[in-house]
């Protein structure tokens, strides 16, 4: 079974269904490339996996550790580049309040650094990460 499936909507949105759950997301061209900007784009689609995929992959460690992965946010922001039009960096700031021990802290941020999308991204994408503990 296909994972998902993408219908085209003029003017330059599309709509994506997880073919599994039903669900599905709808994304606009950006603003600065001819969009409305109405929805992710796709490239902020791509940016935002990678804040998802580092908070998933910790909370899976710490599920299977029986560890309180306490309360995780961040905020990202995607830049982008020209010539060619690419995803040039994305900065995450994560804030994280845990009772953890340092020694799981320091694991879970490494488990982070190294999730599927982070090692998926092509390496000319700058991935500043940051971590602030509350």
């Amino acid at each position: 079974m296909a994972t998902s499936s993408i219908k085209y909507i003029h003017p330059l949105k599309t709509n994506a269904t997880h073919n599994r759950s039903g669900n599905s997301i709808t994304t606009d061209a950006p603003v600065d490339n001819n969009g409305q900007g109405a929805y992710f784009s796709p490239t902020d689609l791509a940016a935002t996996s990678l804040g998802s995929c580092m908070m998933t992959i910790m909370g899976i460690y710490a599920d299977q550790n029986n560890l309180d992965l306490g309360e995780i946010h961040c905020d990202l922001q995607k830049e982008m580049a020209a010539n060619p039009r690419r995803i040039k960096a994305i900065t995450i700031d994560i804030e994280w309040k845990t009772n953890l021990p340092k020694k799981e802290i320091e694991k879970l941020k490494k488990i982070a650094l190294n999730c599927p999308v982070a090692k998926s991204l092509h390496p000319d994408i700058e991935q500043n990460i940051s971590f602030k503990m509350l």
